[in-house]
């Protein structure tokens, strides 16, 4: 009989004593343990197994739960005698900064000091008896929200100290969620407040911290060792392209095949495979996602489970205002392009929106972009990257969000009704609506590169992607440069409406020796004759007369679209 799956249960003890659905990642606390590192960074997408991970460790190895061998009975670890002799002989302090996703600086540093002051909440028992003097006691009672910047600095090497005086063995720190006040605080605008006051609590906790046994992190970026990592050259990171701890979180494709059999759903493997598989970590290729997994065994069917997990604001926001070779990008892989480039995993969020594939990065990162193949130059010694949109979730995924972006715009959809049914004095009204509306949506704000217009542009051509995606095949020719894009849509055949006409559409940004928006249209439909944009279509035995050509001019918010 296949076991319960408990959806969202990240207790290690709650899903062993009820039984719950698990596949066994205990290996993980013996590869860590013998790999000797000090502190260890891990990062991996979220919804991936880091928070259970943790909680796993955690009672391995905290006193609070000496003599709990039975949660691991019938793992891997517990083969292992020099193992079960380490279980539940160390202190530990196991925080997590997921849920500190504040608007201000205030709001997230306030949080921050209340997850530390509940750790020492949780040991009162220390304020007991001699073992602490009088001074120490009044900094242990000191610890709070709102306390200063300096005391939180050293409070978890404070409290490192005062716990292994009291059990006789230094501490084991685990902090889940390192990076989440800090996405937040790039998103939100008060990133080098939290930087500065996070450099300091992570250098005393993690560097200069004599009481720290071993300490590991958890998030889903690998944050610029100069931003708040400045001080830690006893820093291990094992990120997304680093074979270390590769099967640990996350499920292979054997494990998955194996939950499939156990709840007799084994004739849906390669639906499953299509939906979910693509994650990579190291040179391992079909990890799967384990939320989504977990949800399909629990709601026998298939859905975007792991993409509807999260606003993903900031992947969002770097998309739809990002810079036109961005949008151009982004369109080739919802086709289902790939991208062959060097990536460094050190995110500096303040570097996002102007760094040079430091969007990639972020989605590989985040899952979103898998490797399918590496290159390495020994000449310069550095390695690019094959990658492509993960899976079929994923994508799913990246069409709702761009179809988001125009989802409140009524006018957006009168004018796709009137590009099909060729009204052009229609296309021409709601056109200039959504521009007025819509331009803004698609600019940083910022004024610095020149290429506003164009933001909104290929922002429109990936809405026209997805929105028209089951009626045709949208492909762009970008060979014009600034000012200039052409699209082309071209009927399917399967889409079952019959008599569709092709569309060229050519984008024009109006030239100063060009006095009337008319002469900017005329002047983009004579590009499309010249340049016998139709042929394509033609070879492929479309009639001439059933492709429709229009061309749109602009100057700012302001468009005429004329057709032929």
């Amino acid at each position: 009989m296949a076991r319960t799956v408990g959806i969202g249960n990240q207790d290690f003890e709650v899903i062993r004593r009820e039984g719950y659905f698990y596949i066994d990642k205990t290996n993980f606390i013996r590869e860590w343990w013998e790999s000797g590192d000090s502190v260890t960074l891990i990062t991996r997408p979220r919804r991936f197994g880091k928070t259970l991970n943790m909680s796993m460790l955690e009672k391995f190895f905290s006193v609070k739960y000496a003599d709990r061998g039975d949660m691991f009975q019938g793992l891997a670890i517990w083969e292992s005698e020099k193992f079960r002799k380490l279980q539940g002989t160390y202190p530990v302090l196991f925080l997590s900064f997921a849920g500190i996703k504040e608007n201000s600086y205030a709001g997230a540093r306030e949080n921050i000091c209340r997850t530390i002051e509940e750790q020492y909440n949780r040991h009162d028992f220390l304020l007991d008896g001699n073992l602490l003097n009088e001074k120490e006691k009044a900094f242990y009672r000191n610890v709070s929200a709102d306390m200063s910047d300096s005391a939180a600095a050293v409070s978890l090497r404070s409290l490192s100290d005062f716990l292994g005086r009291y059990y006789g063995k230094r501490v084991i720190i685990l902090l889940d969620e390192y990076d989440t006040p800090m996405q937040e605080a790039y998103v939100n605008g008060y990133w080098e407040e939290l930087v500065a006051f996070t450099r300091g609590l992570f250098n005393s906790s993690f560097k200069t911290n004599p009481y720290l046994e071993r300490a590991v992190m958890t998030g889903i970026t690998r944050v610029s060792k100069e931003s708040i990592f400045s001080d830690l050259n006893n820093l291990e990171v094992v990120s997304t392209t680093t074979g270390k701890y590769a099967e640990s979180f996350g499920f292979t494709e054997e494990e998955v095949f194996a939950a499939l059999d156990e709840f007799n759903l084994s004739a849906q493997k390669q639906q499953v495979k299509d939906w979910y598989d693509g994650f990579s970590f190291g040179e391992r290729r079909d990890i799967y996602n384990p939320w989504s997994i977990i949800n399909f065994l629990d709601k026998r069917k298939v859905g975007a489970y792991w993409a509807n997990t999260s606003a993903n604001s900031l992947v969002e926001k770097l998309l739809r205002e990002g810079k036109t070779n961005i949008k151009q990008t982004f369109e080739d892989l919802l086709r289902g392009g790939t991208l062959h480039l060097e990536i460094d995993e050190q995110i500096v969020y303040s570097q996002l929106s102007t760094k040079k594939n430091a969007i990639w990065s972020l989605l590989l990162a985040s899952g979103y972009l898998k490797v399918t193949g590496t290159t390495f130059v020994e000449r310069t010694g550095h390695t690019y990257y094959d990658l492509a949109l993960t899976n079929k979730e994923v994508c799913i995924m990246f069409e709702h969000m761009v179809q988001d972006w125009f989802s409140g715009n009524d006018d957006y959809n009168d004018f796709i009704r009137a590009l099909l049914l060729g009204d052009l004095k229609a296309m021409n009204l709601y056109m200039n609506k959504v521009t007025l509306e819509m331009f803004s949506y698609f600019d940083t704000g910022k004024k610095a590169s020149g290429d506003e217009p164009e933001r909104f542009y290929h922002g429109f051509v990936l809405g026209l992607m997805v929105e028209l995606a089951d009626r045709y095949v949208i492909t762009s020719n970008r060979e014009s440069g600034f000012g200039r894009y052409d699209v082309m849509l071209e009927p399917r055949p399967e889409s079952g409406v019959a008599e569709l006409d092709a569309i060229i559409l050519e984008f024009k940004v109006q030239d100063a020796d060009e006095k009337e928006l008319a002469d900017t249209v005329t002047d983009a439909l004579r590009q499309i004759t010249e340049k016998d944009y139709q042929a394509a279509l033609v070879a492929r035995g479309i009639p001439e007369e059933r492709i429709r050509k229009y061309g749109f001019a602009f100057c700012g918010k302001r468009v005429l679209i004329g057709g032929e």
